[in-house]
């Protein structure tokens, strides 16, 4: 018997035409917000691919190892744990339409900084940087998306955006190879030569840049504008009044801990694994930027795709029971991807890996801000970037460590283990709490 309880969402019966017509058109009249949002998140795709795809390569053609290129992965991550508070903290103060301009702006340009610098603490510090800035994306864009959308199409939409960051974002993977065969092939040099894949570096903030252009046309939600017009035209002593009339919503710090230390321990694991997957192939298949470009755009865009049949899954299975499966199942594929004896074997283990990763994204989104009220979830995102920061932190820098002086097969082991502990946690914490999971549910449909 499951300690998974029940609590999936009813199926749309094939023979409601008007139900199917009504669940299509809650897909495709969408606020312009959510349309502007998932412009700049394919941008953001394309931006990491390629900057996965080159940039931990460059620091290996300057001469560095793996422990170092494992620190070098973990700090984008430091400057966003430092930067996630203080930028939620911002962008309930100016709004979160100026935040991502300056995301969209100062994102490329410490990425390009990076890329042109060679020196280890130079290397760092841009790096650094680059992760605070690059922070706000992470803490507005969910919680802005699902502000604009119905329960229909949340799911839906956060698939999207994930078929679009991971998925359309992965056939930057085909850029990040091609840029630097390309200049390789001006200059008569090695596609791994440093400065072919200094461009490709270049390359990735371009897009960022280009993509978050159409932001000036957001607008800031208009719950929250119709808000602060109430509280500008009202007298200043009718604003405290109806300040204190409104009961403060007390924080639920116990369930907001069951729902982040099981992300935490995941990001770990992924973060030993995903930052620095293609060094990996780098170095265990000597592997040149073109081949690798393919391989893992094929991986992206397959993943991609997939996603979008989350909703599918959802009508059929809880949340819950989706994402602790997947994650159980991704365990194996990673001790297979670092324990292959064969390219061809090991690629195989990424392209299931990627399958279950990708699947999961939306639901595991859904799942935890469907947990918590309206006015917690902006809160709880941030929390969510903070884990993340810290989980894609230590977890490269272990794997970095591993691979340095264990054995390159050894950062896949511990991104396993991340991976058995993660769904174990979340079925302590909510696999035998099915009143409390469908009264949550509950209370979001009401609002």
């Amino acid at each position: 018997m499951s300690l998974v309880p029940d609590t999936s969402e009813s199926t749309i019966e094939g023979g409601d035409s008007s139900q199917k017509r009504s669940l299509i058109s809650s897909h495709l009249h969408l606020p312009r917000n959510v349309y502007l949002l998932l412009l700049f998140t394919t941008g953001k795709g394309f931006q990491i691919s390629i900057s996965l795809l080159t940039l931990n390569y460059y620091v290996h053609s300057l001469g560095y190892r793996p422990d170092f290129i494992g620190l070098f992965s973990a700090v984008p991550a430091i400057g966003a744990l430092v930067g996630a508070v203080p930028t939620g903290i911002l962008a309930d103060r100016i709004g979160r339409k100026p935040v991502l301009l300056m995301t969209a702006i100062l994102t490329p340009l410490f990425l390009a900084l990076t890329g042109l610098v060679t020196s280890a603490p130079m290397l760092l510090g841009f790096s650094f940087i680059q992760g605070l800035v690059a922070t706000a994306y992470w803490v507005t864009n969910i919680p802005l998306l699902v502000e604009s959308t119905t329960e229909r199409q949340r799911v839906g939409v956060l698939a999207l955006n994930s078929f679009l960051l991971l998925g359309i974002g992965a056939l930057g993977n085909l850029l990040g190879g091609a840029i630097p065969e390309f200049v390789a092939g001006i200059l008569h040099v090695s596609a791994a030569n440093t400065i072919p894949l200094r461009w490709g570096v270049l390359g990735a903030a371009l897009f960022t840049l280009v993509f978050g252009l159409p932001l000036w046309f957001l607008h800031e939600p208009k719950r929250e504008r119709k808000n602060d017009e109430k509280r500008m035209a009202a007298p200043a002593h009718a604003v405290e009044i109806d300040a204190r009339a409104q009961p403060k919503e007390k924080v639920p710090f116990l369930l907001f801990g069951q729902l982040l230390l099981p992300d935490l321990v995941f990001t770990m694991g992924e973060g030993a694994v995903v930052a620095l997957i293609q060094l990996y192939f780098v170095l265990r298949f000597h592997l040149l930027p073109g081949p690798l470009g393919i391989i893992f755009t094929i991986s992206g865009l397959a993943g991609g795709i997939f996603s979008l049949t989350a909703p599918l899954f959802v009508h059929r299975w809880s949340k819950l029971r989706i994402v602790t499966t997947v994650q159980y199942l991704s365990a194996p594929l990673m001790v297979l991807i670092g324990l292959a004896p064969t390219l061809p074997l090991a690629i195989t283990g990424e392209y299931a890996r990627s399958f279950m990763r990708t699947l999961i994204e939306p639901v595991y989104a859904a799942f935890a801000m469907e947990s918590v009220s309206d006015r917690q979830r902006a809160t709880l995102a941030g929390l969510y970037s903070v884990t993340w920061s810290i989980g894609f932190s230590v977890g490269p820098t272990i794997a970095g460590w591993l691979q340095t002086n264990v054995s390159l097969s050894a950062s896949f082991v511990f991104g396993a283990f991340c991976l058995l502990l993660a769904p174990s946690l979340l079925l302590t914490f909510f696999g035998r709490k099915p009143m409390r999971l469908r009264e949550v549910e509950s209370q979001t449909r009401e609002e």
